[in-house]
């Protein structure tokens, strides 16, 4: 897809200084575009087998050995779950299946952790803001708090940013116990 993408700007800039019109040139590109996608869901058909994903995955990894383990992978987590392929340090290939989300980025503060030995944070069933706001006023989310105090619940904060006296709050009621939180 990069190569055809860099073939197509390397085409079209060569066009354009020719002198032909950038904005035929565009249409141009889009109606092929949707020929070419046309075209490609006509040839294509559903997986539908551990085998066959086994075989493209094979292919695709060049690896049988690889294929196999993913075709593994995704009779273990479903069709929309998630795979991720990350090169070890030791000679063995392997699985493992994480239950629930994991994310890339870690909490916010080393005291949200709940097991100190892995520096995890693991929380059952807890409710989820999700925000794309940054949190610095801890009176913007204390309605928010207290239900999850009177819930007996956890909280997952998945924000922008905490910072001012919201942070400082939520951990200092973390380690009071007053409820458990972790924020991302």
């Amino acid at each position: 897809a990069t190569v055809l993408t860099q073939a197509i700007a390397r085409e079209g800039m060569k066009n354009v200084t020719a002198g032909a019109n950038p904005v035929g040139i565009r249409r141009g590109i889009e109606k092929a575009t949707k020929a070419a996608v046309a075209g490609l869901h006509k040839m294509s058909h559903d997986v539908k087998t551990k085998d066959d994903i086994a075989q493209i995955a094979s292919i695709s990894a060049a690896n049988p050995e690889v294929g196999k383990l993913i075709a593994d992978a995704m009779e273990k987590v479903g069709h929309d779950g998630v795979i991720t392929i990350e090169d070890s340090r030791g000679v063995e290939t392997s699985v493992d299946v994480v239950e629930g989300m994991s994310f890339d980025r870690g909490y916010m503060s080393q005291y949200m952790v709940t097991d100190n030995d892995k520096m995890e944070a693991d929380l059952d069933n807890p409710y989820i803001l999700i925000t794309d706001k940054k949190i610095s006023n801890i009176q913007d989310i204390l309605p928010l708090l207290q239900s999850v105090v009177q819930q007996g619940r956890a909280l997952l904060i998945i924000a922008d940013d905490i910072t001012g006296e919201a942070l400082p709050t939520l951990v200092l009621n973390k380690i009071r116990g007053t409820f458990n939180v972790c924020s991302v």
